[in-house]
């Protein structure tokens, strides 16, 4: 323990220099030029809060936040229960408990885009059948990515939550058994309590990955089918009715040209603000109701 104390400088700097070159100053960059008007970070040029004013009266930006925040909700509450409920199977002493574990959680190894792909084949497939496709029509696209992302993140929740429930003391579900208590008063009583700080670490996960869901955003729909919406100014506006917040980001930065890239920047960092805020909740209210238990 005196060496390492001795010697912290060792361990702790070239970390944090890492930090501070990898993420603390693109970050501080990334702010300044969001007041900047730029086509690289060489020519940037000031002009003040007007990419802020750009952004949050972009009616594609104001969809895409909200399609976003339905999604997560969503996708939230499907992977974890889902999630907790295969975990509760699978550590009920039955037969190929193993083999389903690994199946379950093999998904999770694949590649956004790849899956993306993948899943298109198969929902087109299906859809038609219907004479259509999940290009074609929103509702399709918006469930395509719920399931999608469902299929993906299960297996690695499931884990967290088998690691969860192995962790239950077994006198305390012995001590339940013996008072009478049913399977369902065991459960709700002594396990799910017991569960909380792997509930906080699976909802934690589950929300920054759908708020920051892009790869399979961008490779199963691209953002189609396109909408057009007259603006408040009488201009037809363009909406992507499945694109979500990263893929807004994405298309507002490389597709509509340099005069764009400050408001898509704003736009960024504006993403940073709400996904942060939105996990320092739900940490903090998750983390309150571990406190209680």
């Amino acid at each position: 323990m005196t060496t390492v104390r001795r010697y912290w400088p060792v361990f702790l700097l070239p970390t944090a220099a890492a930090f501070v070159l990898g993420f603390v100053w693109p970050f501080l960059q990334g702010v300044y030029l969001s007041f900047c008007r730029f086509t690289t970070i060489r020519d940037a040029t000031f002009i003040g809060p007007e990419n802020y004013r750009a952004a949050v009266n972009d009616p594609s930006f104001i969809h895409a936040f909200r399609l976003t925040a339905l999604f997560a909700v969503v996708a939230v509450v499907i992977i974890n229960l889902a999630a907790f409920a295969v975990a509760y199977v699978l550590t009920q002493n039955i037969r190929g408990t193993g083999l389903f574990r690994t199946v379950f959680f093999m998904p999770n190894l694949i590649g956004g885009i790849v899956l993306g792909y993948i899943w298109s084949i198969l929902f087109d497939g299906i859809l038609r059948l219907w004479q259509t496709s999940i290009l074609m029509n929103g509702t399709f696209g918006f469930w395509g990515l719920v399931i999608l992302q469902c299929w993906q993140q299960i297996g690695y929740m499931m884990i967290i939550y088998i690691a969860g429930l192995q962790s239950v003391p077994e006198s305390m579900l012995e001590a339940a058994r013996m008072d009478g208590a049913s399977r369902r008063q065991s459960l709700l009583r002594v396990t799910i309590p017991n569960l909380m700080p792997a509930i906080t670490i699976c909802l934690f996960l589950t929300l920054t990955n759908s708020f920051k869901l892009f790869d399979q955003n961008l490779a199963l729909t691209g953002g189609a089918p396109i909408m057009f919406e007259t603006g408040a100014d009488g201009s037809l506006q363009t909406i992507r009715s499945t694109e979500l917040l990263a893929l807004n980001i994405y298309n507002t930065f490389y597709a509509q040209g340099s005069a764009a890239r400050g408001v898509g920047q704003a736009k960024a960092v504006i993403f940073f603000l709400l996904v942060a805020t939105i996990s320092l909740l739900q940490l903090r209210l998750t983390r309150r109701g571990e406190v209680e238990q």
